[in-house]
């Protein structure tokens, strides 16, 4: 229920406004929600499993499995942003236009799924890394990884 709720929420996603996006704004025990969210050890690694084992099961129950890589930029200002860099916009740039565009950039695997009703092939993220720039990296004494590498690791996490 939070998740559906974090998906329709507009603007922050808060716990109140995921649950008042939810119809549970009159829930007697909210702070339940709170402490689950708090307080629990979460495991990224679990999440990702479940998350695709769900996909797999509901969009692919037999075939091949394709996966799609794609990165992305969010767009993120500030001082306590550490991991920021800038980068080329590809929204933004064209074949002879180049424009930059400082923040995080993101690297998604997605599950290539046919959907019938939509005529076209969806992609459905179920993993994402932060893939930091050199700059970052070097600052914290880090080896910069190319996102390629990123990608091989990602692929090599689904495959687990």
């Amino acid at each position: 229920m939070l998740l559906v709720g974090a998906i329709l929420a507009p603007g922050q996603r808060t716990v109140s406004s995921t649950l008042r996006v939810a119809g549970l704004s009159q829930e007697r025990r909210f702070v339940n929600y709170h402490r689950v969210l708090g307080h629990a050890a979460w495991s990224g690694r679990a999440a990702t499993r479940a998350l695709l084992e769900l996909l797999l099961d509901a969009f692919l129950p037999a075939g091949p499995v394709l996966l799609g890589l794609d990165d992305t930029i969010e767009r993120r200002r500030g001082m306590r942003i550490s991991a920021k860099g800038i980068y080329r916009d590809s929204v933004r740039s064209s074949h002879g236009h180049f424009v930059k565009t400082g923040g995080l950039r993101w690297l998604s695997l997605m599950l290539l799924v046919p959907i019938p009703w939509a005529g076209r092939v969806w992609a459905l993220p179920f993993l994402t890394a932060l893939a930091p720039s050199e700059r970052p990296c070097r600052e914290r004494g880090l080896r910069h990884k190319k996102l390629t590498d990123w990608g091989r690791q990602l692929v090599l996490q689904a495959r687990r």
